[in-house]
This record gives C-alpha cells, sequence and structure tokens, in this order.
C-alpha cells in the first residue's frame, strides 16, 4: 500500500467502501473473539470515542490509571477493520486494527467496528459477546460526518454541503446507509440478547443515567465517587481538552480544518440544512425508517 491519500469509494458487498477498511477483510472475519470482548459498534460519528472512553474509564480507570495518560484512546480500543500505512520514526509501518486487537493486553479487550451488522466477524456471535450500539439522529449524523470528511485524510473529499447531504440520502457513504445501519443493528437486539442499544441523545441529555444503564448491561458497579469522576471526564469539553482522546495524536487527522471533536451537539443540524433541505430530508426519512419501534430525537 502507498501513503495515506483520499481514496475513492467502490461497492463491496452491497456496501459504499474505501481501501482501508476492505483491504484485510479475510483476517478480519477470522478474527477470533473471546467470550468476555466487548465490541463497541456504531455507524460513523454517532459517539463512538465517547463510548469507547466511558468503558475504557469503567473497567480501566482505577486499575491502571497510567493508560489514562500515556496511550491513546485509538490504541487502547482498537478500530477492528482500520489498515492503513502510516510513518513513525522509523519509515513507514502499518497500522492493522486487527493485530492491535489481537496484542491488547486488556481483559475484556474492548473494540470497535463501523461495520454494518452484517459484516461483523462470526465469531462475535458465537462467543456471545457483549455489544454496545451506539445510534445518533441522521441529521446531526450527517452534519457530524460532513465535517469529519473533510478533516480526515483518508475520506473520499465531501464536496459541498448539499451535495454531500443527497449522497448521505442515497446511501452513497463509507459503511453505507446511516438507515440500514441503524436498523439492522436494531433488529439484530431482538436475537442477540447481549446487544445494548443506545442513543446519542440520551447520552447527551443525561450522562449519569446512561452510564447507569451500560453498568447494569456489564454487570459493573463503581462507586459513586468513581462514578462522579468517570461522568466529568466524558464531559465534552474535557475530552476535548485531553490529548489521549481527542485524536490530536492520530496521522490522518487535519484539526487545523476541524477538531475531532467538534461540538458534541443535539440539534446542530439547524445551522447546517436549508428549511427545504429538512423538508426534503424528512419525506426521504419517513419512507426508509419504516420500524415504528426505533425513534429518533432531533432536539432534546
Amino acid at each position: 500500500m502507498d501513503s495515506l491519500s483520499r481514496r475513492e469509494m467502490f461497492d463491496f458487498h452491497g456496501i459504499s467502501m474505501i481501501h482501508y477498511f476492505t483491504d484485510n477483510w479475510e483476517n478480519i472475519q477470522n478474527f477470533q473473539a473471546r467470550p468476555d470482548d466487548i465490541l463497541i459498534a456504531t455507524y460513523p460519528k454517532a459517539g463512538t470515542t465517547w463510548v469507547s472512553y466511558i468503558l475504557d474509564l469503567l473497567h480501566f480507570g482505577q486499575t491502571s490509571p497510567e493508560r489514562q495518560t500515556s496511550i491513546p484512546i485509538y490504541q487502547r480500543v482498537p478500530f477492528l477493520e482500520l489498515t492503513i500505512p502510516f510513518l513513525d520514526s522509523g519509515g513507514q509501518t502499518l497500522h492493522i486494527g486487527v493485530d492491535l486487537a489481537n496484542n491488547l493486553p486488556t481483559s475484556p479487550r474492548l473494540i470497535k467496528t463501523h461495520y454494518p451488522v452484517q459484516f461483523v466477524p462470526k465469531s462475535f456471535w458465537e462467543q456471545n459477546c457483549r455489544i454496545v450500539y451506539v445510534a445518533r439522529n441522521a441529521k446531526d449524523n450527517v452534519v457530524s460526518y460532513f465535517h469529519f470528511d473533510h478533516m480526515n485524510m483518508l475520506e473520499p473529499d465531501p464536496g459541498d454541503w448539499s451535495s454531500y447531504l443527497h449522497r448521505f440520502k442515497e446511501g452513497k457513504m463509507v459503511f453505507g446507509p446511516w438507515y440500514d445501519h441503524v436498523n439492522g443493528w436494531w433488529k439484530k437486539k431482538q436475537t442477540h440478547s447481549n446487544l445494548h442499544y443506545m442513543f446519542y441523545e440520551d447520552m447527551v441529555e443525561d450522562t449519569g443515567r446512561e452510564i447507569d444503564k451500560l453498568c447494569r448491561f456489564l454487570g459493573l458497579s463503581p462507586s459513586a465517587e468513581e462514578k462522579k469522576q468517570i461522568i466529568g471526564g466524558v464531559q465534552f469539553d474535557n475530552m476535548r481538552k485531553n490529548d489521549m482522546v481527542n485524536h490530536s495524536t492520530a496521522p490522518v487527522m487535519d484539526l487545523k480544518i476541524c477538531p475531532f471533536l467538534r461540538k458534541g451537539k443535539v440539534g446542530d443540524w439547524k445551522n447546517h440544512f436549508t428549511v427545504a433541505q429538512s423538508e426534503e430530508f424528512d419525506e426521504d426519512y419517513k419512507k426508509k425508517m419504516k420500524d415504528p419501534t426505533l425513534q429518533f430525537r432531533t432536539e432534546i
């Protein structure tokens, strides 16, 4: 593979993808999950880093505090499908999510993926692993993804806002249509009891409440003091300032264009959508979101 550059999307098993997430396909599919692994699954820009950090603090914040100050979150919680070359002090090296995951010294291992549910390696289901899925309302999600695609030098060029919005509705996004992603994982919840489905908006509304639900799902019981520390640490502004969480050390992000952790708000879509765009989007949304049991909030 050559050096880092923006890649064109191509159709991969019916999903728009780029090579950085498919080049290691066979090894990813053969990944051997362990029963205590925890998989964090999201559509891109739906709160992945936030939940990863919460889980890392819940499991290891007390037992190995040095992790928090010395290892970036993307190494503590490897991105399973990522395969990129990047330059380190010794020249070019490969950054491979599967290898990072295999070499994690922790138990449980925390691993993240943006794959739609049908791409997840089968060992996660066979081992009945716990999976935390985070979903974010489509309007805020597309705005966040748009800004992210500007500053992430691996992603296809986003172009202007209106063409990007059109592409989002068509599902021509890396990792495929938002609609299929959130619905596919929601359906999976019915057959995989170890799947905890969370909403970004709920986390913004009451982080403590959602951490309590996570703890019940994971069988954890942090002390009141620990919980208070975690809630403080994962406040958006604190995460933004934390160089081990804000991706300022990631070689593929141009933080001069836009911070990786940009706003973390619900309802920022109103600063981007025109009234006409919003109305068209809502019409299209009604056609694609048929399941009445899956409801999103675009403001809180």
